[in-house]
């Protein structure tokens, strides 16, 4: 029987599955409720009720997150590392950043990542209601980054 670490406890109910001896988690941000313009409205007005979804919003929602993140790495002394699409370097990158302390346990750094993306483009009709347009295939964002614990077993999926 294993016994789960903290960050698994924490994640439980988003996981399938379970893991162990990882030291590389990967967010790759797919998000169902985002590939409808319903879906994304519905996602939109359960976060934020009775506040009208514009492209600005959207913007700034995804500007907030990303400073967030960098604030995080920051005040934390997290290496935060930005790669172009298809780079294949990240995991050596990862293995020079890794703790040599073995019994480290915590994220030791981001890894940032463009990857193709659905994007959405929120504009108003003549009407003044909502729509929402797929301007092209653009670039969204895929955040790995690297949290170390002491192997404890073997992984299970």
């Amino acid at each position: 029987m294993l016994t789960a670490d903290d960050f698994s406890t924490y994640v439980a109910d988003l996981l399938t599955g379970t893991y162990d001896c990882v030291d590389r988690i990967s967010l790759r941000g797919y998000f169902p409720l985002g590939q409808t313009s319903g879906g994304l409205l519905t996602w939109w007005n359960k976060l934020f009720p009775n506040t009208e979804l514009n492209e600005p919003r959207l913007r700034k929602l995804a500007g907030d997150f990303a400073r967030r993140v960098q604030a995080y790495a920051r005040k934390h002394k997290i290496p935060l590392r930005y790669f172009p699409i298809g780079d294949k370097t990240k995991h050596a990158e990862a293995e020079k950043l890794r703790p040599a302390e073995s019994h480290f346990q915590g994220v030791f750094a981001i890894f940032v990542a463009k990857a193709p993306a659905l994007v959405w483009q929120a504009k108003n009709n003549d009407a003044g209601k909502v729509v929402l347009r797929r301007p092209k295939l653009a670039a969204g964002l895929s955040l790995p980054f690297s949290y170390s614990r002491p192997a404890v077993g073997t992984s299970h999926y």
